[in-house]
C-alpha cells in the first residue's frame, strides 16, 4: 500500500507530507483546489512524462516520493531481483525535477529508467482517472476480467508456456522449409562444383608443394651441375679438400704428446673432414636423384594449370581454401539428404506442442464459459445499485479452433470476447465502446473492479473523481461498494459526492492559502468534528443547517 507521499515544488504545492490509511481514504476539496494536482504528481512516481511547467520554484528541483510497503509480494521481489534492486519491505520511488527540466527516478535509491519505473508502479498503484475509462472497452481487459472471475491464472500459465515453446518450434520449422526451398534451388550447382573439386582430388598444400618441385625439374641440369662441381672438389680433384684434411690432421697428430693444445686443434681437424665427408656422400645421392623429367613437368604443369583454374573459379589462393570449400559444398549437399528428417521432426514437435496447448486452451474456455451467467449477474446487480437500475451487461465469448500445425494459435487462447452493453434495457446490445457513456463507464469500471477484486490481489486502487455524474442513492451505493473494496486493500478516492466522503476511514481535505504574494496548496487529515463540518458543507453549502449537520454526522455514522 501507499504509505506515504511527500510533494516538493509541485505546480501550488511547496510541499506537502500525506500518511494514508491502509483502507478507505477519501480527498476532498472546492472545485481548483489542487485535487488534481494532487493526481498529477502522484503520477510522476508512477512514470508519467514530466511537464517542466510544474515547477513551482524555477531555482530549486521538484520531487515527489512514495513509500510502499509490499508485505513480501512475490512478483514484487522477482521484479526487485531482475533488475538488482535491494529488496526491502518499503520501497521508496522518488521522482526528481531539475530546474532545467531534467528528470530522474529512483527505486530504492537506485537509479532506474522510466520503463522500470512504469513496471512496478502497475503493481503497485491501480490509477483510474476521470477520463480513464476506456480501458474497460479495450479487449484484453476485458478478457483479464473473465479471466480472473474464472481463476484461469494457472491454466494460462500453462499454456502461455506451451504456446512460447510451439511460436519458437513454429520458427524453426519455417527456418528450415525456407532453407530447404534455397537448398533446392542451389542444389545441382552445388553438386557440379562439388564433383569439380572432389574430382581434382587435391591434397593438403599440394600446390604449393609441387610448384616447388616444377622450378627444381626445371633447373634440374644447373642444379646437377653445380653438385658435380662440389663433389669434384671435395673427393675427385687431384689433392681432395678431404683427403688433404686426413693428411694434414695425421702430421699434426704425431706431435700431440709434446704440446697439450694440439689436442683439440686434431679432433676439431678430423670433425670437419667427417663432416665435410657426408656432404659429399649427400652431394652425390643429391646429384644422383635430380634428374631431367619432362614427363613429369607436364604432368605438374597439368596439374598446376587446373588447381589456378579452381583457385580463380572460387576467388581464393590456396589449397587450403579450396579444400575448406570442399567440405562446406558436401555439408551443404548432406544437409540437403537431411534436411526432411529435420524438418519431420520438427513439425511432429510442432505438432505436439500445438495440440497441448489446444487441451489446455479448451479447458480455459470452458471455464471462461461457465463465469459468463455469474459475472453478468453479479455486474448488472451491482448496476442497479449505483443509478443505473435499466442497464445491462453482456459477455460474448465466441471460441475458434486453428488448424493444427498453422499460426493462428493465439497469445490467451481460442476464445475472442467482448462485453456488449445496453444501458436502457432495449435488448439490442452493443459492443461497449460504441455505446456506453462517460459517466457509464465510470460506474461500469467500478463495478467490475470490485468484483475481480474479490478474485485478485489488486494493488492500491486510486479512483479520481470516477464518480462524477451521480448523486443521491447512486453514490451511496458507491461508497458501499469502495468501502467493501477497502476491507481488503487500499482505496484512494477523490470524490465530491458527501454520501462516499461518509464512509472513509481517513478523510483528507485539500484547500488553498495565501503565504505572503503566492497561492499554496495544502492537506490535512481531518478530525472527526471536521469531516462532520466538512460534509454538511458538501451537503448545504458553505454554511450548514442543522438538518445537514444531522444528515453529516449519519453518514459518518455517529448518530
Amino acid at each position: 500500500m501507499l504509505q506515504q507521499l511527500h510533494i516538493q515544488n509541485y505546480a501550488i504545492i511547496d510541499e506537502i507530507t500525506i500518511d494514508f490509511s491502509g483502507k478507505l481514504n477519501i480527498i476532498t476539496g472546492e472545485t481548483g483546489a489542487g485535487k488534481s494536482i494532487l493526481m498529477g504528481a502522484l503520477s510522476l512516481i508512477l512514470g508519467d512524462r514530466v511537464d517542466t511547467s510544474v515547477l513551482l520554484n524555477r531555482e530549486k528541483k521538484c520531487f515527489v516520493e512514495g513509500f510502499f510497503t509490499v508485505d513480501g509480494k512475490k512478483f514484487i521481489r522477482q521484479f526487485l531481483a531482475e533488475n538488482n534492486l535491494d529488496e526491502e519491505e518499503l520501497i521508496v520511488i522518488r521522482r526528481e525535477i531539475s530546474a532545467s527540466g531534467k528528470s530522474r527516478a529512483f527505486i530504492n535509491d537506485t537509479p532506474v529508467n522510466l520503463v522500470q519505473l512504469q513496471q512496478l508502479s502497475a503493481s503497485l498503484v491501480d490509477l483510474h482517472q476521470q477520463f480513464d475509462t476506456m480501458e474497460v472497452a479495450g479487449a484484453d481487459f476485458q478478457r483479464q476480467v473473465l479471466d480472473a472471475f474464472a481463476g484461469n491464472a494457472e491454466m494460462l500459465a500453462a499454456y502461455q508456456s506451451l504456446y512460447r515453446l510451439y511460436q519458437a518450434e513454429k520458427k524453426s520449422l519455417d527456418a528450415l522449409q525456407e532453407q530447404k526451398k534455397q537448398f533446392n534451388a542451389t542444389f545441382d550447382y552445388n553438386k557440379f562444383l562439388f564433383d569439380e573439386l572432389d574430382e581434382a582430388a587435391f591434397k593438403e598444400n599440394e600446390l604449393e608443394d609441387i610448384e616447388l618441385e616444377l622450378k627444381m625439374l626445371s633447373n634440374s641440369e644447373n642444379i646437377k651441375a653445380a653438385l658435380a662441381k662440389v663433389l669434384f672438389f671435395l673427393n675427385e680433384n687431384e689433392q681432395p679438400v678431404v683427403q688433404q684434411l686426413k693428411v694434414l690432421g695425421n702430421q699434426l697428430q704425431a706431435y700431440t704428446d709434446y704440446h697439450p693444445q694440439l689436442v683439440s686443434l686434431v679432433a676439431r681437424i678430423q670433425s670437419a673432414q667427417i663432416e665435410l665427408q657426408d656432404i659429399a656422400d649427400e652431394t652425390s645421392s643429391l646429384s644422383d636423384a635430380v634428374q631431367d623429367d619432362d614427363g613429369r613437368i607436364e604432368q605438374i604443369n597439368d596439374r598446376i594449370s587446373l588447381g589456378y583454374k579452381l583457385l580463380k573459379k572460387h576467388g581464393v589462393q590456396s589449397t587450403q581454401q579450396l579444400l575448406a570449400i570442399r567440405k562446406d559444398l558436401d555439408d551443404q549437399l548432406q544437409a540437403v539428404l537431411n534436411i526432411d528428417e529435420n524438418i519431420l521432426a520438427k513439425q511432429q514437435q510442432a505438432d505436439k506442442l500445438f495440440n497441448d496447448a489446444i487441451g489446455i486452451a479448451k479447458k480455459i474456455s470452458a471455464s471462461r464459459l461457465s463465469q459468463v451467467t455469474p459475472l453478468e449477474e453479479k455486474v448488472n446487480t451491482l448496476l442497479a445499485k449505483v443509478g443505473m437500475p435499466n442497464a445491462r451487461l453482456k459477455v460474448s465469448v465466441k471460441s475458434f479452433e486453428p488448424a493444427v500445425g498453422t499460426a493462428a494459435l493465439r497469445a490467451f487462447g481460442i476464445d475472442e470476447i467482448e462485453f456488449l452493453f445496453d444501458a436502457n434495457n432495449t435488448k439490442q446490445f452493443a459492443p461497449i465502446r460504441k455505446v456506453a457513456s462517460g459517466g457509464e463507464l465510470s460506474r461500469l469500471m467500478l463495478c467490475i473492479k470490485s468484483l475481480v477484486a474479490q478474485s485478485v490481489d489488486l494493488p492500491t486502487m486510486i479512483f479520481d473523481e470516477i464518480d462524477t455524474g451521480i448523486s443521491g442513492e447512486a453514490a451511496r451505493q458507491v461508497g458501499f461498494i469502495m468501502k467493501d473494496l477497502s476491507a481488503n486493500r487500499q482505496i484512494i478516492s477523490i470524490t465530491h459526492q458527501p454520501q462516499i466522503a461518509g464512509k472513509a476511514d481517513a478523510h483528507f481535505y485539500v484547500y488553498k492559502q495565501v503565504v505572503g504574494d503566492a497561492i499554496k496548496a495544502n492537506i490535512r487529515l481531518l478530525s472527526p468534528a471536521e469531516r462532520i463540518t466538512t460534509i454538511a458543507q458538501m451537503l448545504g453549502g458553505e454554511k450548514p443547517t442543522a438538518a445537514a449537520l444531522e444528515s453529516a454526522r449519519e453518514m459518518i455514522g455517529l448518530k
